[in-house]
């Protein structure tokens, strides 16, 4: 690991020192150091140079760093905790606007408003080391974003990144993974281990890199999406009409009739739909 304190940037010239402070559990606090893990967790979404990029949790500055030396048009961090977003406030980058500190909880920000009054260049992209206890609130509302989210490249605990991904027939297979591949081309740019943290976590962690998909791909009911299959995986040992019951019954709806309205066996089991009969399901509610 190098010394947080020993920076520099991609022309050798020393940088501010990253911030000192330890982790807290509370916030689900775990910091990167490695110049080289960060380099690649700044380029796992596309290139950076020239972009408007988002991040979140910055924390002592390490990643925020990485993506400074990529050439962003902009960065925007957003970081609730006061002894790194005011340690930040004093880098030479705030200091000139191309460096932008929200000292806020992110699940609080209204990403369109800010970008909109940083005359920030669409579509953005998101490049984070998302806290634990929050990271997939937040990924479901980037998810359900507008047309001002683009790729991103975000760290999770290795279970919720293979959620993310996993195929029908899988044990990792439910909600997050319908949801996340209906907007997205979700993959697993690099697993990193406990060791590689201060403090180290528990488990392994991962870094999703989130292609968009083309707009006539885009499922655009996401909302009603993720009820279907927040439903259908609630009660994922039961077959679908009687996992779904309570949710057509709501609706005014016989969910084996739904079901075979729609081409799909009532007998069958959430964990094994495919993307496009979830869509099925929502399309004939919209």
């Amino acid at each position: 690991m190098s010394d947080p304190h020993d920076d520099y940037d991609d022309d050798g010239n020393s940088a501010p020192a990253l911030t000192d402070a330890p982790a807290r559990k509370a916030l689900g606090q775990h910091f990167l150091f490695d110049p080289s893990i960060l380099k690649r967790a700044a380029n796992a979404a596309g290139p950076v140079k020239g972009r408007t990029v988002i991040e979140v949790g910055p924390g002592p500055g390490g990643l925020t760093r990485a993506i400074l030396n990529e050439e962003p048009a902009l960065l925007i961090t957003v970081e609730t905790d006061p002894r790194f977003s005011e340690a930040l406030l004093s880098w030479p980058e705030a200091q000139s606007g191309k460096l932008q500190v929200i000292a806020k909880d992110a699940r609080k920000v209204h990403w369109e408003k800010v970008l909109t009054e940083a005359g920030a260049a669409t579509p953005v992209m998101i490049i984070a080391n998302l806290p634990y206890n929050v990271g997939t609130p937040l990924l479901i509302d980037w998810l359900k974003a507008g047309d001002w989210r683009g790729p991103m490249a975000l760290m999770f605990q290795k279970e919720v990144a293979d959620r993310i991904c996993a195929k029908p027939d899988s044990d990792a297979y439910g909600r997050l993974a319908v949801i996340s591949q209906a907007v997205t081309r979700p993959r697993i740019a690099f697993t990193l281990p406990p060791g590689a943290f201060r403090p180290p976590p528990k488990v392994d962690s991962a870094v999703v890199e989130f292609e968009p998909l083309p707009p006539g791909q885009r499922f655009e009911h996401l909302a009603l999406l993720e009820q279907i299959a927040g439903a259908a995986f609630g009660q994922r040992r039961k077959m679908l009409r009687a996992a779904l019951k309570p949710f057509a019954k709501k609706r005014g709806m016989k969910a084996e009739a739904w079901l075979e309205e729609c081409g799909i066996d009532p007998t069958a089991r959430a964990e094994t739909l495919t993307q496009a009969e979830f869509r099925t399901l929502a399309s004939s509610l919209a």
